[in-house]
């Protein structure tokens, strides 16, 4: 993590003051180019943004800058804070104060490095306000609370430096807007400051470089791009599998006996799932193949911290053969001698593909090795552009967005708890921003508005009241009482209302006990006590729920529940799906593919059609008594999921009466009592019904409720934590629907409308994707009416089947069902 070139040279080394050189040639190492390019830039007096491959000692050479000015500090400096690290993770800041902390001592530079996270005690942290660290490593949410303090401004006027770390996996989200905002207020406090960026290898450098620099400032300097030297390509392999490939299905089961022989081959094995649910049934599946008792565990988000940490703390010390995780370990955490990474299932962008695989191997001139295995037929199709996509060294990402209004709100609050601002001054600084960049003076006057009143439907209530205009025209925050709230509140990430998982006490079966971790709270009203379900790699029984917790004991029941978690579901990148549009459709690819899913294609090309890239084809066909219309946008599961509700308003309007539309990441199925054949697919599938259909649709939908209570949680309108309670999920549900209800009739254009339309059409519809096929499709609509179903419409069929059989069928009737669709599409072959 902390590494330099191998090298047998001298100590001399340009720009390296003398003891850094002999620590580098003590180590047998040489200053990388990188490294020595981003101390050249600092002592430019510019920030800088390095892109480097993992194993190119990154984050040395973020903080060398620091280190070198550290140890040249006059004594009047000593005693401020001097540098901020910035992680995405509680547990990457931890590390990486672990790895920094080695050259430091071994060079004896006499430098104090500590963290400040949610973890952190508080008497450490109110030490840490009077004593502050010359290197404090903290996180997004933790810098927050520190500017909303009344002592922010003495605080940090001795900031040098902040280095951001894993930039890339911030900027795209809310968090990365609420830390741009308390970036703009670091530069208002320590005008000298300077910024050190440092991320894996992105498509487009631009939007981080934007964001480092300060944006409508006269005579401001760009941060410069640093890019390290790429390292050896790594090697992708794609599981052909011996065994039958599911038609759907996304566990990977059939794959589970030859992924735990690649396991059994390596040293250390990261597995890589993309859900929590996909999580506890792969390791489950593992351990019960584990005749060679090989140590392996689970690692994911739900379980309990201390849990995870105690994972973390045996990958270091080499004790573990594989782990089975979700994005928990994405990030640049330094665990140990990874060799293998495998990805059970579709890795959904090439972009989280490359960052997954830079966990092993953590060596420049050596390969990773990674192994993609493939849940289900059309994933191999996924998989293959996967892989062609890192021998390509090709990227994918969506463009950043633009600052949210929820998080504006959050961050003027806290800004007033720190001192009183003028609005004026406050939204020049917010501009310098680059995710607020463009920010209306209207949209920033709505958000001070909205944190004065709650807005104008809802400034009669006088708890909405959270700052107030003093005679001298600047704002200031309402009491203490508010500024408790928003320290207990700060933050983006929004979880469903979750229960915690309690092992029972020793001293009786139903009283709580350790806790395992969390499952969010709708899980526990589709299961009755007594119920077994999988969690934490164990099977459990429910024996009682006492109030936040559920008890349980452990069990050996057959069949118990998989437990789901929801938000956790990828989006698949418009980059692979614009690949595998094209591989579909060139019959010249398939030969790479396995045996039985070239025989797949092959059938479909014989009794349909097989898209072109640029068309939309809609099959139509009956099944049992029902109609059936399935078209293959190939857009990822969100678009498909917006195009079904609106679909089927339509279809309702032309009497086709349909019942119900299931969504995959390829296709979306739609199934009615009337026969759909003479649809004008054309009209159906127009670009206006963007309009008209999609307003009304989204005027009674649950998305835009669900959506709107995530933003009112993070603009503070409704608080989760309260100084003495924390609200259930059902409470928080309920106060945000009340308020949803009297902000649409009276107020349409409130603030948090506006942020939870925005959220909505971005994330949960995405209205972009939904747009690209429609516009793409125009013309080329492809109608196909058939007698039977198609073979490539049999995974999304299967998918009806799981939706509608499963919860009243035995695992055996499913599967004839299933293996009689099957044969009706292929004509006998499975």
């Amino acid at each position: 993590m902390l590494a330099g070139v191998p090298s047998k040279t001298s100590a001399s080394q340009g720009p390296l003051p003398p003891k850094f050189a002999e620590w580098f040639a003590s180590r047998g190492w040489q200053a990388r180019a990188h490294q020595l390019d981003c101390l050249a830039a600092d002592r430019e007096g510019l920030s800088f943004l390095l892109i480097a491959p993992t194993g190119g000692g990154k984050t040395l050479a973020g903080f060398l800058p620091s280190l070198v000015e550290l140890d040249e500090r006059p004594a009047a400096e000593k005693g401020k804070l001097h540098t901020l690290y910035i992680s995405p993770l509680k547990a990457l800041a931890v590390d990486v104060a672990r790895n920094v902390g080695a050259p430091v001592a071994e060079i004896e530079l006499g430098v104090s490095i500590e963290t400040r996270t949610g973890d952190t005690p508080a008497a450490r942290r109110q030490r840490q306000k009077f004593r502050p660290p010359d290197i404090l490593m903290t996180t997004p949410e933790s810098l927050s609370i520190l500017l909303a303090s009344p002592d922010a401004r003495d605080y940090f006027s001795g900031l040098k430096r902040v280095i951001l770390d894993e930039l890339h996996a911030l900027i795209p989200n809310k968090r990365g807007h609420l830390l741009s905002l308390a970036l703009a207020r670091l530069r208002a406090l320590a005008p000298e400051i300077r910024f050190a960026g440092l991320s894996a290898t992105v498509p487009d450098a631009k939007p981080l470089i934007d964001y480092l620099t300060p944006q409508h400032k006269d005579g401001v300097k760009s941060a410069k791009l640093i890019r390290g030297k790429s390292g050896a390509k790594p090697q992708v392999d794609v599981l052909m599998s011996e065994e039958r490939i599911p038609w759907a299905g996304h566990t990977g089961r059939h794959a589970f006996q030859e992924v735990y022989e690649r396991i059994k081959a390596a040293k250390l094995t990261l597995v890589f799932v993309n859900t929590r649910s996909q999580a506890e049934i792969t390791f489950a599946s593992l351990w019960k193949l584990n005749d060679d008792n090989l140590p392996i565990a689970l690692h994911h988000g739900s379980l309990e911290v201390d849990r995870r940490r105690k994972v973390e703390a045996a990958m270091t010390r080499g004790e573990l053969r594989a782990v089975v995780c979700t994005s928990t370990l994405d990030l640049g955490i330094d665990w140990g001698d990874v060799d293998l990474v495998i990805q059970m299932g579709a890795p959904k962008g090439a972009s989280r593909l490359t960052q997954r695989i830079g966990r092993a191997n953590h060596r420049m001139n050596e390969p990773s090795a990674a192994l993609l295995a493939p849940a289900n037929r059309m994933e191999v199709l996924e998989c293959i552009a996967a892989k062609q996509a890192i021998e390509e060294g090709a990227l994918d990402g969506d463009p950043p967005r633009k600052g949210t209004l929820d998080v504006l709100a959050q961050h003027i609050l806290g800004m007033a708890c720190a001192e009183p601002f003028r609005a004026d001054d406050l939204y020049e600084e917010i501009r310098t921003a680059s995710p607020y960049a463009d920010l209306p003076r209207k949209d920033f006057d709505d958000a001070v508005e909205f944190v004065a009143t709650g807005g104008y439907a809802l400034k009669r209530y006088d708890r909405y009241r959270r700052i107030v205009k003093t005679t001298e025209g600047t704002y200031r925050v309402r009491d203490k009482l508010a500024i408790q709230q928003y320290k207990m509140n700060v933050g983006t990430i929004t979880e469903a209302a979750e229960i915690n998982i309690r092992l029972a006490s020793s001293k009786g079966p139903k009283r709580p006990g350790r806790k395992l971790g969390t499952i969010e709270e709708w899980f526990f009203e589709t299961i009755n006590i007594g119920d077994a379900f999988y969690f934490a790699g164990e099977v459990l029984r429910l024996e009682r729920i006492d109030g936040n917790d559920a008890v349980v004991t452990r069990t050996s029941a057959e069949s118990p529940r998989l437990p789901s978690w929801g938000g956790n579901k990828y989006p698949w990148s418009t980059y692979l799906a614009d690949r595998v549009r094209h591989m579909l459709y060139n019959v010249d690819d398939w030969k790479a593919y396995p045996d039985q899913v070239r025989d797949w294609l092959e059938k479909q090309r014989e009794v349909a059609l097989i898209p072109k890239p640029d068309e939309l084809l809609v099959e139509t066909f009956p099944y049992h008594g029902r109609f059936f219309l399935v078209c293959y946008p190939f857009e990822g599961w969100l678009a498909h999921q917006t195009l079904g509700m609106l679909a089927t308003r339509r279809l309702e309007r032309l009497g086709k009466q349909p019942i119900g539309f299931v969504p995959t990441e390829y296709a979306l199925s739609v199934w009615s009592r009337q026969d759909m054949s003479d649809v004008d697919m054309a009209a159906l599938f127009d670009e206006d019904m963007l309009g008209d259909d999609l307003e009304a649709w989204t005027a009674e939908a649950t998305v835009m409720k669900r959506t709107f209570r995530n933003c009112a949680t993070i603009a503070g309108l409704i608080e989760k934590k309260y100084p003495g309670q924390e609200k259930t999920g059902r409470q928080v549900s309920f106060s945000a629907d009340l308020i949803y209800n009297v902000l649409r009739e009276h107020e349409p254009d409130h603030l948090l409308l506006r942020a939870a339309w925005d959220d909505a059409a971005g994330g949960f519809m995405d209205i972009a994707r939904l747009q690209s096929v429609l516009t793409r499709a125009k013309g080329r609509v492809v109608a196909s009416p058939l007698t039977q179903v198609s073979p490539l419409a049999v995974p999304v069929m299967l998918e009806i089947g799981r939706e509608g059989v499963a919860k009243s069928a035995s695992e055996e009737m499913l599967k004839a069902a299933s293996d009689e669709l099957i044969a009706t599409a292929m004509g006998g072959a499975q």
